[in-house]
């Protein structure tokens, strides 16, 4: 099929509710199910699929830091039919990985950002330090002495905890896991002292005392946690929050991108999504591909030089 034959039948399905019912738009996930990707592309897809007038599924593809899931959807046609829920390792994995089977810039059209997600600092009760400026301290009068439990080398909150390193001009010893839940679990056990902690998955524990909130990674104080203050205020400038976003592949024609990504910020911006997204600890945003573009070159910049300093290697 030529490629204005892709477009007019793309443009023809998201147009006619009932021709559009006989294929599915698929959403793919570069991450298993039940985690903060799987269920905020979940939350999106119905609202999307009511405003589009067609089907929309989510189907998972783990693996390699969303590596699998955007390698497909970069050689998926570009006919609306394929999206990709990814999130911040899409920047990441530009500079973590040597070479990659796609470009995270020129494979993709970005559609828009649908949540940011900043996490906490947290510590077991016995460190003694109530807050960042003395944690700070801590780590100054003992190099090496501290740990900082990563549930995946590479992701998100691993390089936020790298960043703060940078910043604080500190040594504290990575501890890295499989998987967020051992890690912070041992933090909990005290095996650990400290951990990058996204706001669902901390709140619960620091509220029953189980572990201790240092600083938020936002550039303001959250509204979850209204006495813990930013880390920006120790650290000027300092700030990392997750992100979550949504992308079609390259060449997907100027009418068909705005078209989805004007339903998926409508859908966004519903009471419904917005009191799901934020229940989950993330901001809703729902911003134009152009907007959604840049800031994901700025991303790919940004985070090259904390990978440097980190040296991390892509499992």
């Amino acid at each position: 099929m030529k490629r204005r034959d892709i477009l007019l039948s793309s443009a023809a399905l998201l147009a006619s509710g009932a021709h559009a019912q006989t294929v599915a738009t698929r959403i793919l996930v570069g991450a298993p199910a039940g985690g903060s990707t799987d269920t905020l592309a979940r939350t999106l897809a119905t609202e999307l699929g009511r405003l589009l007038g067609r089907t929309v599924i989510v189907e998972n593809r783990p693996g390699a830091g969303g590596n699998i899931a955007a390698e497909a959807v970069a050689r998926a046609a570009p006919d609306g039919n394929t999206l990709l829920m990814s999130f911040t390792s899409h920047a990441i994995n530009a500079s973590l990985y040597p070479s990659l089977p796609f470009d995270p810039v020129r494979d993709f059209t970005p559609l828009t950002c649908v949540a940011t997600s900043p996490s906490v600092l947290v510590a077991h009760p016995s460190v003694p330090a109530k807050d960042v400026r003395e944690l700070i301290a801590l780590a100054k009068a003992r190099p090496g002495k501290l740990n900082l439990a990563i549930g995946a080398v590479g992701s998100s909150l691993h390089l936020a905890g790298d960043l703060f390193k940078m910043q604080a001009g500190v040594f504290i010893v990575n501890i890295p896991y499989r998987g967020t839940a051992p890690a912070i679990q041992d933090v909990i056990a005290g095996q650990v002292e400290l951990m990058f902690a996204a706001i669902g998955n901390a709140q619960a524990q620091v509220r029953a005392g189980k572990l201790k909130a240092l600083g938020v990674t936002s550039a303001k104080r959250l509204p979850q946690f209204p006495d813990v203050p930013a880390i920006a205020e120790v650290l000027p400038g300092y700030e990392s929050s997750a992100w979550f976003g949504l992308f079609g592949p390259a060449r997907l024609a100027p009418e068909l991108t705005r078209r989805i990504s004007d339903a998926a910020r409508q859908a966004i911006a519903s009471p419904d999504v917005r009191k799901r997204l934020e229940s989950e600890g993330s901001v809703p945003v729902g911003n134009s591909p152009e907007e959604f573009g840049r800031f994901v070159q700025s991303e790919i910049t940004r985070w090259a030089k904390v990978v440097k300093f980190s040296g991390a290697k892509p499992e």
